[in-house]
């Protein structure tokens, strides 16, 4: 059975479908098939979380015109999760939402981000302005990777108020760790791993999200019971014997939303 709202999958930061990498691999392409009907976002790559919320607007209010659906069930991995709960809190989109669903957000920041920002801010300004020239030729709109990076700091005083759910949307979370001793971290989240697990005092990690900044609304554990990264998540820089179960999280995922009538 497919869910009575449409699904749109919303990627995070740095992830975008360019002609080499395809923000959510081929989860969409799962669901499909077993009758879904799914969209994905195209949000840029390295907005703000504000510019990338009114582009997610634009893209919901187009697919719920083609469908004719009252709503959508968003499923965000990353600061895709941050993009739409600003979506549906600040630009009147809750009544458009049956659903949100975030994988590893970092709705208390990531560690990382913090990380990069102790650099001298003129050298994090000149970074961000060849990152955002990079993105700018695969698409983006309105890159603004350095704003993007003060927005993913890591904060511990915004705790209750970014674990509260929105009203009238069903919202439940899930988080990611990496467990080294389990096989081998993908090496792009190897070094992120690293710096996590220092910051953080050793605390869960997927080598981008700590476990407690996924905590959102109704929280419901780990993907999966083994070793994940926040790449592998979305079915990127995965082993085969993984993919297959990180494609049954996300069927099972769909068919929960089925069977809650969304």
């Amino acid at each position: 059975m497919k869910t009575k709202y449409p699904i749109v999958l919303v990627h995070g930061f740095a992830m975008k479908d360019t002609f080499f990498m395809k923000s959510f691999g081929r989860i969409d392409r799962i669901l499909r098939i077993q009758g879904h009907h799914v969209y994905k976002s195209d949000v840029d790559a390295v907005g703000s979380v504000e510019t990338n919320a009114a582009q997610l607007k634009n893209e919901i209010e187009t697919i719920l015109t083609e469908t004719g659906a009252d709503k959508v069930n968003i499923i965000a991995h990353s600061k895709g999760g941050l993009d739409a709960k600003y979506m549906i809190e600040r630009l009147g989109m809750g009544d458009k939402v049956a659903s949100l669903t975030t994988l590893c957000t970092p709705h208390r920041g990531t560690p990382v981000a913090s990380f990069v920002l102790r650099f001298p801010r003129f050298a994090v300004k000149y970074a961000a302005f060849w990152v955002n020239t990079f993105f700018r030729v695969f698409g983006d709109k309105h890159p603004d990777s350095f704003t993007a990076c003060e927005e993913l700091k890591r904060t511990e005083s915004m705790a209750e108020e970014t674990a509260r759910p929105i009203q009238n949307v069903f919202c439940q979370s899930f988080s990611a760790a990496l467990k080294p001793e389990e096989g081998k971290a993908d090496f792009i989240m190897r070094v992120p791993y690293m710096f996590s697990r220092w910051m953080e005092k050793g605390r869960a990690s997927d080598g981008m999200v700590p476990r407690d900044s996924a905590i959102f609304g109704r929280y419901r554990g780990d993907c999966l019971d083994g070793s994940l990264s926040h790449t592998e998540v979305v079915d990127f820089m995965v082993r085969d014997k993984k993919r297959d179960q990180i494609f049954a999280f996300y069927s099972a995922l769909c068919e929960e939303l089925v069977q809650a009538g969304f």
